[in-house]
């Protein structure tokens, strides 16, 4: 079986999750015996064509994108418009069993390249405007992405969502059968984990004393991350006891905000904004924190709770979203609250901090928990996807260079 995978990110371009979750899916989809070529964007020095771990990559050039939305709402027509020409030579060079297409970003040229081959198209919702925005999607440029959204999941043959909450969501949304929406779960594997800083403790000392806690809070700094509830959980916790620290990674539109909040409430001096952080420092302070908060409004998965839980940090996340589905309500590998409630929050931090013992139980559950969001697995199951679309088509096996007849 060939399939062509079109995302926007893919390494070493990467902007978030999704390039992420597009390469082990694709590795492992090679190791399953699929072909896998994807089509993405490149620029710089990278290379229009190569291959990576199995996976045969190409690219389209295309500039910086735009920080400003509206703008960057004509940079995706654009890029759409480059991977159509290139997905049609790809095409003829190649004859591929279906489209896998990755969020909205690049629906256009999926749609059309899958239309042109006759081949069905099978997308991968992994977030959608209406809820990022919380329904609010009336004014452009938001109007504009959810309808492109709602297209693409009406006209695609099948859809696949990471969570039972998104296939509900994405059904409800756009008006769609929830039997036309696969769900499989996103995978984590353990050995990407691994930290690099050379001396953990020395990390761990530049935010917080041996005596101290370290609180971690991790990625994008928008407001449906809800960055802003656990500011106000941490405020009373800290003038109640002086031992806790606080470490913010990431960037986006809410990080002005969330410090200016963050300084109205007197926790300026107790802990740091550290702004973007690539994955290597990521993974070192998962290590030294002592808990990571999830406190999202909405989430359709929940990556940085599995990643946390794996590398040995308690998860205390908002019960909301797929974050049920990647933390059990019972309490066994990770803790929730109420979705919004930053008092409730406040009180299991409380409760969590002053129980050691608690803290290490959950720890040491959680790291068998996670083992079952196994890539592999993930890929077996995509690949069902595949072949029931596809018919079952046999395997095929060409080089890059290579030419299938058409």
């Amino acid at each position: 079986m060939r399939v062509l995978t079109i995302s926007w990110e893919y390494p070493p371009v990467i902007e978030g999750g999704l390039g992420r979750h597009v390469r082990k899916l694709s590795e492992h989809l090679v190791r399953d015996g699929v072909e896998v070529h994807v089509l993405t964007r490149g620029g710089g020095s990278l290379p229009r064509e190569d291959e990576r771990h199995g996976v045969f990559v190409h690219r389209v050039p295309e500039p910086p994108f735009p920080k400003d939305l509206g703008a960057f709402v004509r940079w995706v027509d654009a890029m759409n418009a480059d991977m159509r020409a290139l997905g049609r030579e790809l095409c003829d060079r190649f004859e591929f069993d279906l489209v896998h297409s990755h969020d909205w970003l690049v629906a256009g040229a999926a749609e059309a390249v899958a239309k042109q081959v006759a081949r069905p198209w099978l997308v991968t919702v992994h977030a959608t405007e209406f809820g990022r925005h919380q329904g609010w999607v009336q004014e452009h440029p938001q109007s504009h992405i959810h309808a492109v959204e709602r297209a693409m999941v009406r006209r695609a043959d099948r859809v696949i969502t990471c969570s039972r909450y998104m296939r509900s969501h994405v059904a409800r949304v756009f008006g769609v059968r929830s039997n036309r929406i696969d769900v499989i779960q996103n995978g984590l594997d353990p050995r990407d984990l691994e930290p690099v800083a050379e001396d953990l403790g020395e990390l761990r000392a530049r935010y917080a004393a041996r005596d101290q806690l370290l609180v971690l809070l991790v990625g994008r700094l928008v407001y449906e991350k809800g960055f802003h509830l656990a500011l106000d959980a941490l405020a009373p916790l800290v003038r109640r006891r002086r031992d806790v620290r606080y470490v913010v990674a990431g960037t986006g539109t809410a990080e002005a905000e969330l410090k200016r909040q963050a300084l109205r409430l007197g926790l300026t001096r107790h802990g740091t904004f550290l702004g973007w952080v690539g994955d290597d420092m990521l993974h070192s302070l998962y290590r030294v924190a002592d808990l990571c908060i999830v406190p999202s409004i909405y989430e359709p998965f929940g990556l940085v709770a599995l990643e946390a839980m794996a590398s040995g940090c308690l998860c205390v996340v908002a019960d909301t979203g797929g974050l049920r589905e990647v933390v059990p309500g019972d309490g066994t590998v990770g803790l929730r609250f109420p979705s919004r409630d930053s008092d409730a929050l406040g009180k299991v931090l409380e409760d969590v901090l002053t129980d050691d013992a608690t803290r290490a139980q959950l720890v040491a559950e959680a790291r068998d928990h996670v083992l079952r969001f196994d890539w592999g697995e993930v890929a077996r199951q995509t690949r069902s996807v595949y072949a029931a679309l596809a018919g079952g088509g046999a395997d095929t096996g060409v080089s890059l260079a290579g030419r299938a007849s058409r």
